[in-house]
């Protein structure tokens, strides 16, 4: 099976003009401690970590993250979730 990059996870540094751009302040947050859990998107999930430290894993890849990271999953990713230390993100569901 082939993957191309629009199936992949995005992990980007972006800059504050970009975040500002996208309105990220704006976003809501959501917080979770250490865990791992299963995980689906329904949707595309654009998110930005405030803190935290993650490690997603689907049949493709496994993609590392953390604090300052924009992070983009796309729609119809089924993945595994394993956090590392305590997250808190704000998010957003949908296209840009």
């Amino acid at each position: 099976m082939t993957i191309n990059a629009q199936q992949m996870i995005q992990v980007t540094q972006p800059s504050e003009e970009r975040l500002a751009t996208l309105g990220v302040k704006t976003w809501p947050i959501w917080t979770k401690e250490v865990s791992e859990f299963p995980w689906h998107y329904d949707q595309k999930e654009t998110c930005y970590l405030l803190a935290g430290r993650v490690t997603v894993t689907s049949d493709h890849e496994t993609v590392s993250f953390g604090a300052g990271d924009l992070v983009i999953f796309p729609a119809g990713l089924s993945c595994t979730w394993k956090i590392h230390e305590d997250v808190r993100k704000h998010y957003r569901f949908g296209e840009e």
